[in-house]
């Protein structure tokens, strides 16, 4: 059963080369797990979108809250989906742009066109909020 998370946790002092290594290590680590996703940095929080067979979500989502790099992994939202959203992503990097408007800009060329519109809103909340 395929499914799908969006989470959100605070991570206020991590630099860019922590941001980086945790990317590497989801790029290289996912596609033997099944999970797919895109992963949005603030200088504060992380948003995550993952998607993979439930199983395996609940493991990583365990070893998400169990990581000390950051706290206050919160689920946002949790379904069960039919098919992927970003079927060719181990986990996609979302950059933030400085204005509000080049974020929505480069969120609706770059957001999958088959993302629920819900979880798409909460994504661009977060971006255009921080």
């Amino acid at each position: 059963m395929l499914s799908q998370y969006l989470y959100i946790s605070t991570a206020p002092s991590l630099s860019r080369e922590e941001v980086e290594k945790i990317l590497e290590t989801s790029t290289r680590n996912n596609p033997a797990h099944g999970i797919t996703g895109l992963l949005l940095y603030n200088g504060r929080n992380f948003l995550q979108l993952l998607e993979g067979e439930e199983n395996e979500l609940v493991g990583l989502m365990m070893r998400i809250g169990s990581d000390k790099r950051h706290t206050g992994v919160s689920l946002l939202s949790s379904t069960q989906i039919d098919a992927r959203s970003c079927p060719d992503w181990a986990m996609k990097r979302m950059f933030i742009a400085e204005s509000v408007q080049s974020r929505r800009d480069t969120l609706d060329d770059e957001l999958p066109q088959a993302l629920d519109p819900e979880i798409r809103k909460m994504i661009v909340n977060f971006a255009v909020l921080n």
